[in-house]
């Protein structure tokens, strides 16, 4: 299986199944002197691990990362950081059944064409559970990120119709990362929280599921980072979000709106502030020809629905037949709440990549390195 790779210069590895015996990330590119630790990263997984709360499978996993190689003495040594977390609670035999059908909205059909046969387990390689390692893996990113004073922010922006009022989302430079945890959706709005949870509770007793949005900004962004062709910043970040199973919309700024605005409302006029250049709107969501802007990144993943429901769906099995099912096992009504961190950590793993890259795109820049003293 190709594809397991992604970045350049910070460049990721990952490996595992849902039902294996555990998960892992090989990150090859960070520099040395960093300080790591896995207080560091833990935060990030306690974040996207499985039963939080009533709205997330009661999977029980501790998500107790391992870093294997790559830190000495706190700090990064700058060979690659090797890191694992083991599986504790599959409940495999709760699968059997699926072996010999395909689920609605699941990738067991694709997966058997592709590959003549499947592991039917939580969906193996296919399962949301892999995101565990992009999560380990965006933590060491996002501690490198705040060594330049870049802050990466995500938050559930939407779940169902129900969305973060008008106030906050003009405002979203002042969403703090503690209204973020405070909440249970980690959505920064007490009430629309409250909205929300009534929505899952009702969602939850139809047997059904809901998909959302979740939101991700960068603070302190430089200019540069970025390139004006294959490679731009949205671009990536599209790739990045796309690779997430469950996503199938992403939007930079504006997004679809902008598609529906003329060139006067949409543009970002030039204004000095505190005599530097800067921007009197945003609707680009700091990304002008692929590159960063030094404005506020405003980037958006629309996730669809958990297609693992308990109500009755039509399907087909391998033996040709046209069956109904029921769904049975341990799933999320709603993915969202846990893909914020998923989101926060791709975002991450993007912008620290070219970060990297970026810091060879002009002379001077190598001159102060390797300039005669």
């Amino acid at each position: 299986m190709a594809g397991s790779n992604f970045g350049t210069l910070f460049h990721i590895s990952t490996w595992g199944e849902s039902h294996g015996a555990g998960l892992g990330v090989v990150i090859d590119g960070c520099p040395a002197g960093l300080s790591l630790s896995k207080d560091d990263i833990m935060p990030y997984m306690n974040r996207r691990k499985p039963g939080a709360n009533d709205f997330t499978t009661s999977r029980k996993e501790a998500d107790e990362i391992e870093i294997l190689s790559g830190v000495f003495n706190g700090l990064t040594t700058g060979t690659p950081i090797s890191m694992m977390v083991r599986n504790a609670d599959q409940h495999s035999k709760d699968y059997d059944k699926i072996a010999g059908y395909y689920r609605p909205g699941h990738a067991d059909y694709t997966f058997d064409e592709k590959y003549g046969f499947r592991d039917y387990r939580g969906g193996g390689r296919s399962s949301g559970r892999e995101t565990l390692a992009r999560v380990a893996a965006g933590a060491v990113a996002a501690k490198l990120l705040k060594e330049f004073g870049i802050e990466v922010l995500a938050y559930t922006h939407s779940i169902g119709d129900i969305t973060l009022p008008k106030q906050v989302l003009d405002n979203k430079e002042n969403i703090t990362k503690e209204a973020v945890l405070n909440s249970s959706l980690f959505m920064p709005d007490k009430e629309t929280t409250k909205k929300a949870e009534e929505y899952l509770y009702n969602i939850k007793k139809e047997l059904n599921s809901s998909g959302g949005v979740v939101e991700c900004i960068a603070k302190g962004l430089p200019t540069g980072l970025g390139e004006p062709v294959f490679d731009k910043l949205d671009a990536k970040l599209g790739q990045a979000l796309f690779s997430l199973g469950a996503v199938k919309a992403v939007e930079i700024g504006s997004g679809f709106v902008a598609s529906r605005s003329t060139g006067l409302s949409n543009n970002d006029e030039f204004i000095l502030k505190d005599s530097k250049i800067a921007k009197a709107t945003n609707h680009s969501g700091g990304v002008l020809g692929g590159i960063s802007d030094g404005s506020t990144l405003v980037v958006r993943a629309a996730f669809k629905p958990t297609p693992s429901i308990a109500a009755t769906q039509h399907t087909v099995n391998k033996n040709l037949e046209e069956i109904e099912i029921n769904i049975e096992g341990r799933h999320d009504p709603i993915v969202v709440s846990r893909a914020v961190v998923v989101v926060e950590a791709m975002t991450a793993l993007v912008l620290a990549d070219l970060l990297l890259q970026n810091s060879v795109s002009r002379l001077d820049n190598l001159k102060k390195i390797y300039g005669k003293k």
